[in-house]
């Protein structure tokens, strides 16, 4: 008796994406270790004051830290992937987890001791109020 190969009628290169796909499908609960990302940050200039809008959702106020140093704004946290032992066996889990860190350099005309802080609907705001007297404005005209 002779062996002969089988033919799935597929490419090499599609059997073994269609393999990749079912074997990432039926893949056990992901390992969420020392995993970070990068929250999407919105940052806003009113003539008061500049906002910055982190959407961060599912943390708790507890769970960000917010420095600065000289000009240096830095908001991080995290936000701890929780599995519930319900008998849920996560195919698929777009939602991020892990650590962060932003920063964001300041401009001279802030107040830095009057930065302030909320945390609301997954949103943290960080508002940093302009400091009037600092603020120079300037035209240039042009020749």
């Amino acid at each position: 008796m002779s062996l002969i190969r089988f033919n799935s009628g597929l490419s090499d290169r599609r059997r073994n994406a269609f393999d990749a796909l079912l074997d990432r499908f039926f893949e056990d609960a992901p390992v969420m270790d020392k995993v970070s990302f990068t929250p999407r940050v919105d940052i806003a200039e009113t003539d008061k004051a500049f906002e910055i809008d982190v959407a961060v959702p599912g943390m708790k106020k507890e769970d960000f830290s917010i420095e600065i140093d000289e000009n240096r704004l830095t908001v991080s946290g995290e936000r701890k992937f929780q599995e519930e032992k319900s008998g849920k066996n996560f195919h698929s889990v777009e939602t991020q987890y892990g650590s962060f860190s932003r920063s964001f350099f300041l401009p001279d005309a802030v107040k830095k001791e009057n930065i302030a802080a909320s945390y609301k609907d997954g949103v943290l705001q960080v508002v940093a109020p302009k400091d009037t007297e600092k603020q120079v404005k300037k035209t240039v005209r042009v020749s």
